[in-house]
């Protein structure tokens, strides 16, 4: 998928105006679908639910290309959901002409995602704000309201100065694209098959990934993740620096960083278990030094293990 042509708009770049509106003017109107939304609304479905000063609400639609080689989201989906609405509550309250960053994005996970149970819904508000940097929480839920994640972010504010262009005077036309978006196709890759997670540890299963001998799970294929190395207490993998991963700024999103984080880490605890052994990520904590430019390149990720216990 991410060798198709990107579908989606890069608002702030087609109208730079859009930031002479206050942070909560810009939500707005990003919510009443007046401008289209980024590449990664096309690719996940992602889509701005509710919003107003020092809240944000984002959801995620529980697709089968969600599902993890074991049939359920990793953690790092979930990371996936919160960042836009942890971001989004602060950016409500920031005045015309300031943009931010994540700086750091921590969760603490409560249970698994039930694809069955409905969408997953990140809820964010704002915790304080000030000159350079604002906080902001935020409860990661299922349809139903159960509780899934507990999540917070620091994000870095800077000023960029008000623009001379207006905004747009009206609604902006959305694009309209042969065919389904790909969160709307026909799942692609497998769920491994429970006599396959019986009867290999966790090293054999990623050394099958590595030589192709067992499918790709359908989040790997959707977000063209690649194993490169496993071995004990180790995992690398990449995915493309594409701009399908995009925000409506033509940024990276922080949110995809994290996914691919902790699907490194946890390929890393996986190489560890033997034969029939299930586990969890409990928590997960990123910190951003840089910014990640979409260019198509590799965007590698190496995790280690550094102690497992029993």
């Amino acid at each position: 998928i991410t060798d198709e042509p990107v579908r989606g708009v890069f608002a702030y770049l087609e109208h730079p105006g859009l930031l002479s509106l206050s942070g909560l003017e810009q939500m707005r109107r990003f919510q009443h679908k007046q401008y289209p939304y980024a590449p990664l609304h096309f690719l996940t479905g992602m889509d701005l639910v509710e919003v107003d000063e020092g809240t944000c609400t984002w959801r995620l639609p529980a697709t089968p290309w969600l599902r993890s080689a074991a049939g359920i989201p990793i953690g790092g989906v979930l990371a996936f959901a919160a960042d836009a609405a942890l971001g989004g509550a602060i950016y409500t309250t920031l005045p015309a002409g300031t943009i931010l960053a994540t700086s750091e994005l921590s969760l603490n996970f409560l249970r698994p995602p039930d694809l069955n149970a409905g969408d997953i819904v990140a809820r964010a508000s704002l915790i304080q704000v000030g000159r350079s940097v604002g906080l902001s929480q935020a409860a990661v839920e299922d349809a139903s309201g159960r509780l899934l994640a507990h999540a917070t972010s620091r994000c870095v504010l800077m000023p960029l100065g008000v623009p001379d262009a207006p905004p747009p005077d009206g609604p902006v036309p959305w694009p309209s694209y042969d065919g389904p978006n790909p969160f709307e196709r026909p799942a692609e890759g497998q769920v491994l098959a429970p006599d396959v997670w019986a009867r290999m540890s966790g090293l054999d299963m990623m050394r099958g990934w590595l030589r192709r001998e067992l499918p790709s799970a359908p989040l790997a294929t959707l977000i063209g993740s690649e194993p490169l190395e496993a071995d004990e207490g180790l995992f690398t993998c990449s995915i493309p620096a594409s701009r399908w991963f995009c925000t409506a700024g033509g940024t990276f999103y922080g949110g995809m960083v994290a996914l691919l984080a902790d699907h490194a880490i946890g390929g890393a605890v996986h190489t560890t278990v033997p034969a029939g052994t299930s586990w969890a990520t409990l928590d997960l904590k990123v910190n951003f030094l840089r910014p990640v430019p979409p260019d198509g390149r590799p965007l590698e990720a190496r995790a280690t293990v550094v102690h497992r216990g029993r």
